[in-house]
This record gives structure tokens, sequence and C-alpha cells, in this order.
């Protein structure tokens, strides 16, 4: 079982920059990959990038040279940084954690960028 608690969202200018922080209840180089997620209202949850235990990430095409997801291991959280922020990036942003197959999400944190 993994529990997993986002925080850092909020509302910025376009142009501006949040960092986002996932919590895991357990060892994060142990599960298998975490990743970052979104939602926004009337559209499908989309990937926005993700992290394997080797350290491989893998981004969205449309957060490419704008976001950095990194991990901790000390503090076994994972961290997405998105800067240029852009209206569009509005939605609500979620940590998952796969493990052997099996999912894992957190709560979400609400990300609004004004124009």
């Amino acid at each position: 079982q993994v529990h997993l608690v986002e925080s850092g969202g909020g509302l910025v200018q376009a142009g501006g920059s949040l960092r986002l922080s996932c919590a895991a209840s357990r060892i994060i180089s142990s599960i298998n990959s975490m990743g970052w997620y979104r939602q926004a209202p009337g559209k499908q949850r989309e990937l926005v990038a993700s992290i394997t235990s080797g350290g491989t990430t893998n981004y969205a095409d449309f957060v490419k040279g704008r976001f950095t997801i990194s991990r901790d291991g000390a503090k076994n959280t994972v961290y997405l940084q998105m800067n240029s922020l852009k209206p569009e990036d509005t939605a609500v942003y979620y940590c998952k954690g796969t493990n052997w197959g099996v999912n894992y999400w957190g709560q979400g944190t609400q990300v609004t960028v004004s124009s």
C-alpha cells in the first residue's frame, strides 16, 4: 500500500512558476514508477511527467522544456517544477505511484493559471 499526499498548488499568473510536491508513505525508490497527471474540467486525466525507480523520466510533449520531475529519496518526495505556466495548464494535478501493476493516487492539488 502506498499513500500519497500532494501539495504546492495555487493561483499563479501566466509565465509564473509553481513546485508541486508528492509525499509518499514508503521509500520511493521501492516504487516502480511515480508520475504526475492532470485533469482539467470536462477533460480526461492525462500524463504530465513520470519517473521510474531507476530515474528514467518521461514528459508529455506539451510540458517539455517547461516542467521538470525530480525526487528526493531522503524525503520520500517527488516534485514537479513547473515554469512558464500557461492558462491551459490550469487543472487538478494528481500524483500517481505504480507498483507491481497496482496504481495509487493522491487526492490532487489545484493549479490555476490566470492570463
